[in-house]
């Protein structure tokens, strides 16, 4: 499909077309790169996206334990009196 770069204020554009977008999963933010002299344009991830099946994975797995467990002591008095979250 070919279309032409407009004039968007100081700056150029490309209209997308709609079933375009549809198709590609664009939402509304992207990222921008240029390689080989082409301009692509990606669905931005999310930070921490995944993090949630990761942690369920884990903790299936049991590996959500706390591997220094056993090297700190146990709760001392200041630990019961004075911390606080």
């Amino acid at each position: 499909m070919k279309t032409k770069i407009v004039q968007l204020g100081k700056s150029r554009g490309v209209r997308i077309p709609k079933n375009l977008l549809e198709r590609s999963g664009l939402r509304d933010e992207v990222v921008l790169e240029v390689k080989y002299q082409q301009i692509i344009i990606r669905t931005a991830s999310k930070p921490r996206a995944g993090w949630a099946r990761s942690f369920r994975a884990m903790a299936k797995n049991g590996d959500d334990k706390l591997l220094d467990a056993e090297a700190l002591p146990h709760q001392s008095s200041w630990d019961k009196t004075e911390w606080a979250w």
